[in-house]
């Protein structure tokens, strides 16, 4: 059976377990990373290594980014020799970074420009989920785009959820990682006051995840602290970059998202502490350290 040529702009967390995934689908596969290095292991696994997200698009009918923000993904696309320059006119155009609805909505109308079809699908899920296709995607789009690309989104995650037109998969992304923010800080902050109290900090953890308060994003934390293991799935800096890009959008909308606000806080002074680079979990080392304000 004959496969859908893709390329994947970014192998880094995500975006090597979502090469891998492919490359073990047997789907003839671009790849373009700014730092070659990470493409050798593709090379090796039978991946294309394009010198530049043109040429990878050049190739490809479906063109994946997966990048840090939107810097990045500006660079990527519409940079000197971006992917948009090879994109050939109805191939299929997916951004799956975490960005900003405004520069979702400029890079989708250059996009259309262009003649290719574009959609906005941010993804739940973290290095396991990437490296075992089970990622869901929050698509905003045409929905004929989206079953177009379902072949290859099929393999890349467990389920596709179409939001509406585009930018919609990125709103729902930055609601999403504000939440997740806001309960990870909230959690650093209550081992500040179990540790200040000199209660007993493996029982009180275990009260709260095992209670009401024990999310999915507080058992995370929870076993990240028992393993003392913060080696990054998601790492702590971007989980500040998505919190701003919720602000920014809320603020857009004339809404104070005040819970967010506290939350970026707590990770600027643990990103300052030297833990940027460390899973965001390791926003719970800033317990007994924050200032008092």
């Amino acid at each position: 059976m004959s496969r859908t040529n893709v390329a994947i702009l970014g192998l880094g967390i995500m975006g090597s377990g979502m090469a891998n995934r492919l490359l073990s689908r047997k789907f003839p596969l671009a790849v373009f990373n700014r730092d070659r290095e990470k493409c050798i292991p593709f090379a090796h696994a039978g991946a294309f290594v394009a010198t530049s997200p043109r040429e990878a698009a050049s190739r490809s009918q479906i063109v994946l980014s997966m990048v840090g923000d939107d810097a990045a993904s500006r660079e990527i696309w519409l940079g000197e020799n971006g992917a948009l320059r090879g994109a050939s006119p109805d191939s299929i155009l997916i951004e799956s970074s975490t960005l900003s609805r405004d520069w979702i909505a400029e890079l989708a109308a250059q996009a259309s420009e262009r003649g290719c079809r574009f959609l906005d699908a941010p993804v739940t899920g973290t290095k396991p989920h990437a490296a075992s296709g089970e990622l869901v995607f929050l698509v905003g789009g045409l929905p004929e785009a989206l079953d177009a690309a379902r072949p290859v989104l099929s393999v890349l995650g467990r389920e596709a959820l179409h939001l509406g037109p585009v930018g919609s998969g990125t709103l729902m992304k930055l609601i999403n990682n504000f939440v997740c923010g806001v309960q990870a800080a909230s959690f650093a902050e209550a081992l500040s006051m179990i540790d200040a109290g000199g209660l007993d900090r493996a029982t009180s953890i275990s009260i709260l995840t095992d209670g009401a308060a024990g999310s999915g994003i507080v058992k995370r934390i929870a076993a990240r602290i028992a393993a003392n293991d913060f080696t990054p799935n998601f790492a702590l800096h971007w989980m500040a970059k998505d919190l701003s890009y919720a602000l920014r959008e809320a603020s857009a909308r004339n809404i104070s998202l005040e819970t967010a606000a506290a939350a970026l806080s707590v990770f600027q002074q643990t990103i300052a502490a030297g833990h940027g680079d460390e899973d965001f979990s390791a926003v719970s080392k800033l317990s007994g350290n924050r200032p008092n304000s």
